[in-house]
């Protein structure tokens, strides 16, 4: 979506969606965002004024192949769907799959595991899809966002290190001004911080590879819930947990907004209307 490109050094935000075949709340996240942000623009104020001054680029299913097999075939799959040289095991965790202490502890070499890593960094087609967009674009995308599940997490690098980013206590005072919006009008509990801190090592991560390009705003939120239902969240649960995003997402971009590099100013995110 662009509006109002005619804005001088107007910045961008990536969103993308679906990474893990199974976490199906993600890709409802992305059409949920793309169909809020055009029915609200001129209704909801925070909204208009977001994509008055930034533009989106959201990707729905980053994993189409794996996503559909989850429909069709094996509820949990996680993977792409790529056939393994010199073995029948199929599939790379595209998460797994970036340039970011890729292969390293948390991610595995053996092609039949979930958490493989491929067999080099960006080799497969999804992976380098995206990785080409972000640096073709890396001038303008301010921020970047990867959608997950579940476990109710606003997330920062780094997750492929316990080293912490060159801007942690900035980028950990936007997520934790998230969390609060959320409990404040949600009533629900997100945990924050850097990913290797609060959950594991996780290299090869699309978020920390944005980060080390250079788009300094870089996250991962992990949607509903906590584990009650787990990957299998009910139908009747996808609107809240998709307004509970959405407020995150428009607290940070505010939060970014005030920043010199953005095009102007902000205020406070309200609830999702």
């Amino acid at each position: 979506m662009h509006l109002n490109t005619s804005l001088p050094n107007k910045k961008a935000m990536w969103i993308d969606c679906g990474i893990h075949a199974r976490e199906w709340i993600s890709p409802a996240f992305c059409l949920f965002f793309v169909h809020y942000s055009l029915s609200f623009y001129n209704v909801n104020t925070e909204m208009t004024r977001i994509l008055d001054n930034m533009d989106f680029y959201v990707l729905p299913v980053m994993n189409p192949d794996g996503y559909k097999y989850t429909w069709t075939n094996r509820r949990m799959w996680r993977k792409n769907r790529s056939p393994q040289k010199g073995t029948s095991c199929i599939g790379v965790d595209l998460n797994r799959n970036f340039d970011a202490n890729w292969c390293t502890t948390g991610a595995s070499s053996n092609p039949c595991d979930e958490t493989y890593c491929g067999s080099f960094p960006e080799s497969e087609p999804e992976s380098q899809a995206v990785a080409n967009f972000l640096r073709s674009h890396k001038e303008s995308i301010q921020i970047y966002l990867s959608i997950h599940s579940y476990s109710q997490m606003l997330i920062i690098p780094y997750s492929c290190s316990m080293d912490e980013a060159e801007n942690h206590s900035e980028l950990y005072e936007m997520v934790k001004t998230a969390a609060d919006e959320i409990r404040r009008y949600y009533r629900n509990t997100y945990t924050y911080g850097a990913g290797a801190q609060i959950i594991y090592l996780a290299p090869g991560g699309s978020d920390d590879w944005a980060y080390n390009l250079g788009i300094k705003y870089s996250f991962t939120f992990e949607l509903q819930d906590r584990g009650r239902y787990g990957f299998l969240l009910p139908p009747s649960h996808i609107q809240g947990a998709c307004n509970e995003a959405l407020l995150a997402v428009k607290t940070i971009v505010l939060k970014v907004m005030e920043k010199p590099q953005a095009s102007m100013g902000s205020r406070q995110a309200g609830p999702a209307a």
